[in-house]
């Protein structure tokens, strides 16, 4: 659509250089590696969780029999097992319908030659039409 309005007003095609990009088509990786990150931590509900259930197994172990040392141990381990759990959840299966391009077609970048009086209108126009960024040179 921002490409015809562009013809309307007078931009030539020969001046319009279109290229789509490619929808992934590989999976995500889950875990990260030395070379590549993505910012997302699995060990920060765990982390949490461990702290919480240590407090809560220590300050039950008074009463055990193996004492609140063992017991705030023991919790800590399943309360930082639970999370990781739960953020794997989270990013395995909740994200994953997120991540998925449901028939979505890909970006497009465009090239546009114009004269520098024109300049404002086209980028009003690629603004108008939902660009994701818009660089003049």
């Amino acid at each position: 659509m921002a490409i015809s309005t562009l013809e309307k007003h007078g931009i030539l095609k020969e001046n319009i250089f279109a290229v789509p990009l490619d929808n992934r088509i590989e999976d995500r990786k889950i875990f990260d590696t030395i070379q590549r990150s993505d910012g997302i931590s699995f060990i920060d509900i765990g982390v949490a969780m461990a702290t919480a259930f240590s407090v809560i197994g220590a300050s039950i172990g008074f009463k055990l029999t193996w004492g609140p040392i063992y017991w705030g141990l023991i919790s800590a381990f399943v309360g930082f097992v639970l999370g990781f759990v739960i953020r794997l959840f989270i990013e395995l299966i909740l994200k994953k319908r997120k991540r998925v391009c449901k028939g979505r077609s890909s970006e497009i970048i465009l090239i546009i030659d114009f004269e520098e009086a024109k300049a404002e209108l086209v980028e009003n126009i690629l603004w108008d039409h939902s660009a994701l960024g818009v660089a003049k040179i």
